[in-house]
């Protein structure tokens, strides 16, 4: 798998934490039960089991269930007060919820190998160190309030569960034998530190070849990847655009008009709609589209990663030059008929509208990935030096997704089969007489999780001589293997002759707990219903029109660029797979040096 395979996979982490509500009722319930369990264990002595238990359960609520409720909302506004970002009320109790759990499940153990003098206090040290080291891992890598103030609010909840201890000890309600006194604080602060240096060590060593190669604080753009995922803020651009470049790429547009005017657009953009979200380009086909009052459909171009925009205004430059595209079409009443071509792997759809032809390239059915702009730009030019004076519009249908999936590189044997496809295509006899229909479909019911983004599905039918040809264009980063030809299928049973199949590639689909995420792994059949029932409505909409192409360079926008998009892949790909060498010598190395601080 390529390193962004890896890099995407990453996204599988990304989740969404629960309410406010359910993280207070889980640490009561929680630790209701921990005190419970204690209260059986602990021996009774002459004391009633009865009292005893109740006892037990109040220490253990009041000890970590009320601190860590109390201390979900101080965090948060400590970090507020502070400047710091990304954490909201639900997130700061969550976290406290994780550590109370961690902590009152650590002095349950304690008590059951309670044989040897101190080991419940043992236990109950190692746990506040345990969850100092895990807040301020937390505070230090998504708040931006920096190490020190990160340090300091990150010993307030064991701070504060050891003070409610000493003062339950002090009221005699107290199972655990526990003195406040400068030695145990000692203990604790001294093993929290041997934590924090641990956890400085790990964030330092894989920050650096970052810092080095991409100058990027790697701190940097995880808090601001997170700021992204929580409040849909774009600062993480801010960082892209620092270390982008500027380039020059194509956009190619086939327009459709009747009397009224434009009536619809169909556009190929050689700019890659990612990297995820809605950063930069992550959700430019719907951006761009929205952008033009006329029905507007906006394929997925040849370009990978390295043309994605490292800023949401970028594009503003496409639109501008398919503005000027569209002011420069020379319209006609003729067109081919639809026809397919193919040589090994590469298969191409071919339709001429007056003086251009759009070309649909896909490896369906076997899975394929982003067509590299040079090669896009190869084809492009070879079409039109074979059919002169045309315009040719090249599109990676992107509708066949594999794990094994590649993209298609200079060098790769794809490329010549492309080349060589392009190069059997017969110039057609135009057909006086077009009709454009169109319809979009959002979908209901039917989410990010499915893989749909916000267009849904984008329906436009193209007539002529008698030839309905459906072009269906899904707002998804691709589609599963297989899943093309049962929607072709489904299709060509409602009067249509011809049909392909797009994904738009947008990434903003990519937010969600799974990855890549192309269409077709859940909901197929509500997938083919609606698609279905949006070629019957786009049907409905023939009417006469006329159509032309052209194609407009887009000067300077700013992308990640060539180099520095396979840098930052390769980087944190490389980040990640050392992390899983050093994350756990590192921290067994700093919980062996604790056990050894707080047993002997």
């Amino acid at each position: 798998m390529s390193s962004m395979s890896s890099v995407a996979g990453l996204s599988k982490y990304i989740t969404t934490l629960p309410n406010t509500k359910f993280s207070i009722r889980s640490i009561t319930i929680f630790t209701l039960i921990i005190g419970l369990l204690i209260g059986i264990i602990v021996p009774n002595g002459e004391k009633n089991i009865f009292y005893q238990i109740i006892g037990a359960i109040i220490v253990s609520f009041m000890s970590f269930g009320l601190t860590s409720i109390i201390c979900g909302v101080v965090n948060e506004r400590a970090i507020h007060l502070m400047g710091g970002i990304n954490l909201k009320v639900k997130h700061s109790m969550f976290l406290t919820f994780i550590n109370g759990s961690a902590i009152s499940f650590l002095t349950l153990l304690g008590v059951i190998f309670s044989a040897r003098p101190g080991t419940i206090l043992a236990f109950l040290e190692f746990g506040c160190i345990i969850i100092f080291a895990f807040s301020f891992l937390v505070f230090w890598s998504v708040t931006r309030v920096g190490l020190v103030k990160s340090s300091l609010i990150a010993f307030l909840q064991p701070l504060l569960s050891i003070i409610v201890l000493e003062l339950i000890n002090f009221l005699g309600l107290n199972l655990i034998s526990i003195t406040l006194s400068i030695s145990l604080i000692v203990k604790i602060i001294v093993g929290s530190l041997i934590f924090e240096l641990a956890i400085i060590l790990f964030i330092l060593t894989l920050a650096a070849p970052m810092k080095k190669n991409l100058k990027i604080g790697m701190l940097d753009l995880i808090s601001l990847f997170v700021s992204h995922m929580n409040e849909g803020t774009h600062l993480l651009e801010d960082k892209f655009t620092e270390v982008g470049q500027d380039i020059d790429t194509l956009v190619s547009v086939v327009s459709f008009k009747n009397e009224k005017g434009i009536k619809g657009l169909f556009i190929s953009p050689a700019v890659h709609p990612g990297p995820l979200g809605n950063i930069g380009g992550g959700n430019m086909p719907t951006i761009l589209a929205n952008k033009f009052e006329p029905f507007t459909m906006v394929a997925h171009g040849p370009s990978t990663h390295d043309f994605n925009p490292t800023h949401i205004n970028e594009i503003d430059k496409i639109e501008e030059s398919v503005k000027k595209a569209v002011s420069n079409i020379e319209y006609s009443n003729k067109a081919s008929k639809f026809r397919r071509y193919s040589y090994k792997t590469a298969n191409i759809g071919v339709q001429f509208f007056n003086k251009g032809m759009n070309v649909l390239s896909t490896f369906a059915p076997l899975g394929s990935d982003d067509i590299e702009f040079s090669v896009g730009l190869i084809m492009m030019v070879r079409a039109s030096k074979k059919f002169e004076d045309t315009t040719a519009i090249i599109v990676d249908c992107h509708n066949s997704f594999s794990k094994e999936s590649g993209q298609v590189l200079p060098g790769d044997p794809e490329v010549f089969e492309l080349i060589e496809t392009i190069d059997t295509i017969e110039s057609d006899e135009r057909y006086e007489g077009i009709k454009m229909g169109c319809d979009q479909s959002h979908m209901e019911g039917l989410t990010k999780d499915n893989g749909v983004g916000d267009s849904g599905l984008k329906t436009m039918i193209i007539e002529v001589d008698g030839q309905r040809t459906a072009y269906l264009l899904f707002d998804s980063n691709n589609m599963e293997v297989g899943f093309r030809k049962e929607i072709m299928n489904a299709v060509c049973e409602l009067d249509i002759d011809e049909a392909e199949v797009m994904t738009t590639d947008t990434h903003s689909v990519n937010t969600i707990s799974r990855g890549y995420n192309p269409i077709g792994l859940s909901k197929r059949e509500e997938i083919i219903e609606y698609t279905k029932t949006s070629v019957k409505k786009a049907i409905d909409d023939l009417e006469e029109v006329e159509a032309g192409c052209a194609t407009e360079k887009i000067k300077s926008i700013r992308s990640f660029g060539p180099n520095n998009s396979t840098e930052l892949i390769s980087t944190i790909s490389s980040t990640v797979q050392v992390s899983k060498i050093i994350a756990p010598i590192t921290f067994i190395v700093a919980i062996f040096l604790n056990l050894l601080w707080l047993i002997y």
